[in-house]
């Protein structure tokens, strides 16, 4: 007779059999085509889908899963610095034409890391280090980024994460960040004023692929030299950036 699995023993399998189904389906699938596919209770099914898409392994579309951009943490070295390769001539092409700080980040867990970026040669310039991990909720990218779960995934960031204040802009209520998130939803830009560092102006957006979010491009300027005009410049330019990487 053959003796049963510990549940813990299980529970690492499915979840094991789960990523390999939905990277090997190589489109989106249902967490009812998951569940006829690899017999898996609904109701375990459930709680590992939340949890692999809580650490990003997944990411959900509507009803559909999708391979998640932390899945590339367990081949850093390849899948990092092919993204990392293919953002880079954007990032720096929009840089240039601004002359400002430009960056994209990719989301890991509760917080989202600089993958690429370019600093501008100007005197007054922003800078912020490739490989560092920073909050979501007070910049410009990562808002973007937020913008992007769906309720059940912005539930649990809300209950998850620990929104410090950075400064006396900082947005760190559920209520007022939603009320952002849905703004830039609508709209597609992401916008952060003096949040994370003092006399910060940034501006985002996500960039798609496939139907997943890749991560976010954006910009940051100097409060002393921004103007109408050059936001207007950078959202365009932005919307640009993020149509290329996308396609």
């Amino acid at each position: 007779m053959r003796k049963a699995e510990p549940s813990s023993v299980k529970s690492a399998t499915r979840t094991l059999d789960i990523l390999e189904f939905v990277v090997g389906s190589g489109r989106p699938v249902s967490a009812a085509e998951i569940a006829s596919a690899l017999s898996i209770p609904v109701s375990s099914l459930s709680y590992l889908l939340a949890t692999l898409i809580e650490r990003g392994y997944l990411t959900r579309n509507g009803r559909s899963h999708l391979p998640g951009p932390a899945l590339s943490r367990l081949n850093p070295g390849e899948a990092a610095g092919a993204l990392s390769d293919r953002v880079s001539p954007v990032v720096r092409s929009v840089s240039l034409q601004l002359n400002e700080t430009v960056s994209f980040f990719v989301r890991h867990g509760l917080e989202m890391e600089a993958i690429a970026g370019e600093v501008a040669p100007q005197a007054l310039r922003y800078t912020i280090e490739v490989g560092r991990l920073v909050p979501l909720h007070a910049f410009a990218a990562g808002k973007a980024i937020l913008a992007t779960f769906d309720e059940e995934e912005l539930a649990r960031y809300f209950a998850a994460s620990n929104r410090a204040a950075f400064t006396a802009y900082t947005l760190t209520s559920e209520a007022e960040l939603r009320e952002e998130l849905a703004r830039v939803a609508r709209t597609g830009v992401s916008r952060t004023e003096e949040e994370y560092t003092p006399g910060i102006i940034g501006i985002g957006r996500a960039v798609w692929l496939g139907g997943m979010a890749l991560g976010a491009i954006s910009v940051a300027i100097p409060a002393a030299r921004t103007s109408a005009a050059l936001e207007e410049r950078a959202m365009e330019l932005l919307k640009r950036a993020a149509d290329a990487l996308g396609n």
